[in-house]
C-alpha cells in the first residue's frame, strides 16, 4: 500500500494506489508512492513546501498530455494540480486599433476551455490552440504553440511559488525567457510551481492573422488573411481530428503525448550540411524544409527527417507504434509499456541521426524513462 503523506485529509488519495497509467493520455506508467489532488492554490502550495521539507521527490501532475512515465512509476509525491478560475479584468489596455482583455487563470483550469471561452468572448490570439489537451499552468513551461501560434505571445505574467526562495513571486514574460517550446521553467526545472498565468488578448472577432500554410488552405484565405474566431477553431479542431490529435478513447492514434520530438533548430551552416546531405542521398528534389528563427537560425521538419529515414505512418508493431495519422506521435495500441514506447523511440531517433545526423530532442518529460544516447 502506498504511503499516507503527512498532512493528509480524510478521504485523500494518498492512502491508495494510483497508477499514473490512468493519469496520463499515453495511458503508460506506474504507480505513484503517494498521491493528492489539490483544489486551491493554498492546498498546491502546502503539499509541495511540507514535500520539499521533507526531501521527497514531487511531480505536479497537469493532465498528463506531455508526460512519459516510467514502469516502475514515481518514487514520490504526485500532486495533481485541480485548481479552476477564469477571472477576466474589467480594465482594457492598449491593443491597437482596439482593447484587449487581461485574462487571470488558474493553473488546474483545462486549456481547451480557456480557449472556447476566449472565442466565445471575442478574445483573440489562442484559437490557433484549440483543441490542446493539458492545463493552463503547463503552457508557458512548454510555450506551448500551434498553428502559427504560441503562448509567448499572449501571457504577460506567470504567478509562481519559487521553491528555492519559499516564496509567491510573479514573473514578467521577458523573466519567463521564452523560445521554441522552451521557457525559463524547462531550464531550470523543479524550482517554480505555476500557480497562475495572466494572458492580454485583444478583443476581436476575428482571429489573429494565419500565418500556418496548412491552416490557411483549410480556411481557403492567403497568408496574413483574418476569420471570424469560431471558424478559425473549427478549422483547427478538425485539423488536429485528422491527426489523431483530439483524445479518444477509441482511437489508439490518440494514446500518445502529442508530437514526441521537436522540430530541429539549427544554425545556417549546419541546415546547409543537411539540405546537401539529403539531395545527396535522395535526390535534387530531398530539400528538407526550412523555416527563418531567430538569431539567423533555421527550424526544419521532425516528421519530414523521420519519414525519410523510413519511419512511416503506423510504423511499429501490434504494441506502440507511429500513428496511422501523424509521424511525429508515438502510440501505444493498447498493450504497451513504457520500455516498449522507448525502445521505439530510441530506434526512430538513432535511424534520423545516421540518415541525416541530426538528434532529435524529445517534446515530453521523461520521467524514469531516458531515451537511448544517440553517437
Amino acid at each position: 500500500m502506498d504511503d499516507v503523506h503527512p498532512g493528509a485529509r480524510p478521504g485523500d488519495e494518498r492512502d491508495q494506489p494510483v497508477r499514473l497509467a490512468d493519469r496520463t493520455t499515453l495511458r503508460l506508467g506506474g504507480p505513484a508512492r503517494s498521491y493528492v489532488e489539490v483544489t486551491s492554490e493554498a492546498e498546491l502550495v502546502a503539499a509541495v513546501s511540507a514535500a520539499d521539507r521533507l526531501g521527497e521527490p514531487v511531480l505536479v501532475l497537469g493532465g498528463g498530455s506531455n508526460l512519459v512515465v516510467s514502469d516502475n512509476g514515481f518514487d514520490g509525491l504526485v500532486v495533481a494540480v485541480r485548481t479552476r478560475g477564469i477571472a477576466p479584468s474589467t480594465d482594457g489596455v492598449p491593443g491597437g486599433s482596439s482593447l484587449a482583455a487581461t485574462v487571470e487563470v488558474a493553473a488546474g483550469e483545462p486549456w481547451d476551455v480557456l480557449v472556447e471561452r476566449a472565442v466565445a468572448e471575442g478574445w483573440a490570439g489562442v484559437e490557433g490552440l484549440s483543441g490542446i489537451p493539458g492545463l493552463v499552468g503547463a503552457s508557458p513551461i512548454q510555450n506551448v504553440g500551434a498553428y502559427g501560434q504560441e503562448v509567448a505571445g499572449v501571457i504577460t505574467q506567470v504567478r509562481v511559488w519559487d521553491r528555492a526562495t519559499a516564496a509567491i513571486r510573479s514573473l514578467s514574460a521577458a523573466e519567463c525567457r521564452f523560445g521554441y517550446r522552451t521557457s525559463r521553467f524547462k531550464t531550470e526545472p523543479g524550482r517554480f510551481l505555476v500557480l497562475a498565468v495572466r494572458f492580454v488578448l485583444p478583443h476581436d472577432a476575428s482571429s489573429m492573422p494565419i500565418r500556418y500554410a496548412e491552416l490557411a488552405d483549410c480556411l481557403a484565405v492567403d497568408l496574413g488573411g483574418r476569420v471570424p474566431l469560431a471558424e478559425a477553431r473549427a478549422a483547427v479542431l478538425a485539423l488536429r481530428a485528422g491527426k489523431g490529435m483530439l483524445l479518444d478513447p477509441d482511437d489508439h492514434d490518440t494514446w500518445s503525448a502529442g508530437s514526441f520530438f521537436m522540430n530541429p533548430v539549427l544554425d545556417a551552416a549546419s541546415y546547409e550540411v543537411l539540405r546537401t546531405r539529403s539531395v545527396q542521398r535522395f535526390g535534387p528534389a530531398a530539400v528538407p524544409p526550412s523555416y527563418p528563427g531567430s538569431g539567423g537560425s533555421v527550424k526544419t521538419s521532425a516528421a519530414w527527417l523521420i519519414e525519410r529515414a523510413g519511419f512511416t505512418r503506423g510504423y511499429g508493431d501490434e504494441r506502440v507504434r507511429l500513428s496511422t495519422k501523424h509521424t511525429l506521435a508515438l502510440t501505444n495500441r493498447g498493450a504497451a509499456t513504457t520500455a516498449d514506447l522507448v525502445a521505439l523511440a530510441g530506434e526512430i531517433r538513432a535511424g534520423v541521426a545516421a540518415a541525416f545526423g541530426v538528434r532529435l530532442t524529445p517534446e515530453p518529460v521523461l520521467v524514469g524513462a531516458t531515451l537511448p544516447l544517440v553517437d
